[in-house]
């Protein structure tokens, strides 16, 4: 590996920092619908593989934490896998333990990335040998999959009576492309109906408004006042460690231990189900709470880190919701990448590990710091000076500029029919996990499931 290309790796991470970190302190925004658009435009560009992957790891660390900000000092969710700690993080807010939440967070994502990264690798050269096994009963997988994830979902039978229709949706738009000649018959379009689904809750919020009835409808409000306590700089403690309990921190590592072997789980339901365990058995509100919030901070990362390093390095398939959902393009990005030539393919075993460890150990570090010195300052600035709505607005831009370029003209409306079907479903409880393996499996279930 030459200077070079290390130097390109440097600049990879970098950049994902920065664009991460801004992007991390806006409120409201989806883990995919920041990482998937962006992952897939570098892969695009002919980026090197080795660059993009780790562009992708400094991505994930830097968003997963920065999202959390927002959720201490302001109480708003950054991101899905940031709503779990509202609570927590609010209930130490109003007792001014603000900059302590921060710490706590920032100390479990140290803890969570050290944990998830060796454990991963393993994990993922344990399973290689049996690859071509679990490559047989892919799309069977997908379909349990779906199957899993709606019924730990909180609206089980909805979830279920919605696998078969949608997967009629998705792959009668591919035989429509087909038949019209919009693609050809050995194009399969996955990419830009998975970013349907990553705006649908958006855009069928958007559409609503359309509608004058249901618009005058809506409840008004004054205008929302934040009001940010400052952070006393001579608490910011540069040892992570001496931010938290010796028992949050062997907590936090035994959560992130174990959820990479559940790596093909929901990284939201994991962090729920992980997070709330170990913070109940604490008496103390004060020391539940800051149980809660550096276990699942801890947890974000582990989860997403094992769902992406395992399924890409054993495997080469998406066969976890992170896989499925915003690594999507490190696995199936026509025509850079394909299921059957993606990074799993074109990197070796060293150069895995070379890149996982150098995104992860940077970003780590660079975050960190960031997250200890500068987080108020950046907080202020973003919900002053960037609107919320301008993140939003473009990258639904850009999700129908990549819809025109995977199946032309027609293809914009099929991802707002897709976006609209299950931005539905996503608000009446059908999950985003649910949706990404359906559109995976929807070929087998077309295929066996429907009667000729």
């Amino acid at each position: 590996m030459d200077a070079g290309l290390i130097f390109q790796m440097l600049l990879a991470v970098l950049g994902a920092i920065i664009l991460y970190t801004f992007i991390g302190f806006v409120p409201g925004t989806d883990e995919t619908s920041v990482l998937m658009p962006v992952t897939l435009a570098v892969v695009l560009a002919g980026v090197q593989p080795i660059v993009v992957l780790t562009f992708f790891i400094a991505a994930i660390i830097t968003l997963n934490l920065m999202n959390a900000i927002p959720t201490a000092l302001v109480g708003l969710p950054g991101g899905v896998l940031s709503t779990p700690m509202i609570e927590h993080a609010l209930y130490l807010k109003e007792r001014g333990m603000a900059a302590t939440s921060i710490k706590k967070m920032a100390t479990g994502s140290i803890i969570g990335t050290a944990v998830a990264i060796p454990v991963s690798l393993l994990l993922a050269n344990i399973l290689a040998p049996f690859s071509d096994s679990v490559k047989e009963y892919a799309p069977l997988l997908f379909v349990f999959g779906a199957v899993f994830l709606s019924l730990i979902g909180k609206n089980k039978l909805l979830a279920l009576i919605s696998i078969i229709p949608l997967g009629l949706l998705f792959q009668g738009l591919r035989y429509l492309y087909w038949g019209l000649g919009a693609v050809p018959q050995e194009k399969n379009v996955t990419v830009s109906f998975f970013l349907g689904i990553t705006i649908g809750p958006l855009l069928v919020s958007l559409l609503g408004l359309l509608n004058k009835q249901n618009r005058d409808s809506l409840p008004r409000h004054e205008q929302n006042k934040i009001k940010l306590n400052k952070v006393d700089e001579k608490q910011t403690l540069l040892n992570p460690f001496g931010t938290i309990t010796k028992k949050e921190a062997g907590t936090s590592a035994i959560v992130s231990l174990l959820s990479n072997f559940l790596f093909f789980l929901s990284p939201v339901g994991l962090t729920i189900l992980f997070g709330e365990a170990v913070s109940n058995k604490e008496k103390d509100p004060v020391k539940k709470a800051s149980m809660a919030i550096t276990s699942m901070s801890a947890l974000s990362h582990a989860t997403y880190l094992s769902g992406l390093i395992i399924p890409l390095i054993a495997l080469g398939i998406p066969l976890s919701p992170v896989a499925v959902g915003p690594a999507n393009a490190l696995f199936n990005a026509p025509p850079v990448f394909t299921l059957e030539h993606n990074l799993h393919h074109l990197l070796s075993t060293s150069e895995f590990v070379f890149a996982i460890l150098f995104a992860g150990i940077l970003a780590s570090v660079v975050t960190y710091f960031i997250a200890m010195k500068y987080a108020r300052q950046m907080t202020v600035f973003v919900l002053k000076k960037i609107p919320h709505e301008a993140i939003l607005g473009l990258f639904i831009g850009f999700i129908l500029l990549l819809a025109y370029m995977d199946a032309g003209l027609i293809n914009i409306f099929g991802v707002l029919l897709v976006g609209i079907v299950c931005g539905t479903l996503n608000k009446m409880g059908v999950n985003y996990g649910v949706q990404f393996m359906i559109l995976y499996a929807a070929p087998w279930i077309t295929t066996h499931l429907i009667f000729k």
